[in-house]
């Protein structure tokens, strides 16, 4: 019942934003459309809905669900509320907020299998609570103040499922974190320009960038460290399977292999999946979804070792490879992409 009524729920939401109706008057729809239990007496689902509008202007409600966190300054932020009841269902209430939010604020929401999880065990006997989830959450920012939402939401579930006896969750876990920042810029520089006489000014965008800065293949790496005059230093020890290492020289975030890497990558964000492995494909990866702008400049002089026929179907000439991750980012991840042949 709460699985059926929870996806009514998210639709019935889903679709009065996209028909720009008030937030208000869609929550009021849903709260008094959900049916209560005959047994529990108990709504079946309960829920909570973000609204931001021109990057600053939040508009939030809340059903029975655990209150949200506002993180503000490495502290946690109380924001003032209204109670709206239902005309029909007297114990049916829900909270309405009106907030703005300022450069480097988080807010985290949560369903009750968070903040309750944990509950009965000797050392939670209450469960983890809000206030125990509140104190994780700011000492993961005061660790690292610079932590993105996708990870800070990754590492909140993973903790509420260490809480748990075996690990395994006994009742639904959501948590979802917004980080409000500039945006990040990654640039990836991929293959040797087509022109010889290109690869000083090829190095220079590399070199004058503002943003995160990584290399994907052995020639291209080599021409941006000769034409800087700086020392390229392979990491062979970090060789993982089919995944070649990686290497490192001042000005670059992470230098990899070309085609091999990218291509794992590709297959990685067409899955969705992810990696615990450490290797240049994870890094890669993980650097394309913390950014917000990519721009992929690539190199259109043909590597031959690649038209070796014996090679995988999938290592596809390095142009039509970036398309495709650029369309992925695109489309699967809300990424800005811009890609630059040269």
């Amino acid at each position: 019942k709460a699985n059926i009524l929870s996806t009514m729920t998210a639709t019935m939401a889903l679709k009065f934003t996209a028909s720009d109706v008030d937030l208000i008057c869609s929550a009021e729809t849903i709260m008094n459309a959900l049916p209560v239990c005959r047994v529990r007496n108990i709504s079946y689902a309960t829920y909570t809905i973000v609204d931001i509008r021109m990057q600053t202007d939040i508009s939030i409600v809340e059903m029975d669900n655990p209150p949200f966190l506002l993180i503000r300054n490495g502290e946690a932020i109380s924001v003032p509320y209204k109670e709206v009841e239902s005309p029909s269902l007297d114990e049916r209430k829900m909270k309405t907020y009106s907030l703005k939010a300022m450069p480097e604020d988080r807010l985290v929401i949560m369903s009750d299998g968070i903040s309750q999880s944990g509950i009965g065990t000797e050392q939670l006997k209450l469960g983890w609570r809000v206030e125990g989830c509140k104190r994780f959450v700011l000492d993961q920012v005061s660790r690292d103040p610079r932590i993105s939402a996708r990870t800070l939401a990754s590492r909140i579930l993973a903790e509420a499922l260490d809480n748990e006896v075996g690990n395994k969750a006994y009742d639904d876990m959501t948590v979802a974190v917004f980080y409000f920042r500039q945006p990040r810029r990654l640039l990836v520089l991929t293959g040797p320009p087509f022109h010889e006489n290109r690869d000083a000014h090829f190095a220079n965008i590399f070199d004058t960038f503002k943003g995160r800065k990584v290399i994907c293949g052995g020639t291209t790496a080599n021409i941006v460290a000769r034409e800087l005059n700086r020392e390229l230093v392979d990491h062979l020890e970090t060789t993982d399977g089919d995944i070649p290492p990686i290497a490192t020289f001042e000005g670059a975030d992470l230098v990899t292999e070309g085609l091999l890497t990218l291509t794992k990558v590709a297959q990685f964000l067409e899955k969705g999946e992810t990696t615990t492995r450490r290797n240049a494909a994870s890094m890669l990866l993980e650097r394309l979804l913390e950014s917000d702008s990519i721009i992929f400049l690539v190199g259109t002089k043909i590597n031959e070792a690649h038209q070796d026929p014996t090679h995988p179907m999938d290592l596809e000439i390095r142009r039509n490879l970036i398309k495709r991750i650029a369309k992925i980012l695109e489309r699967k991840y809300l990424k800005d992409t811009f890609v630059r042949f040269i």
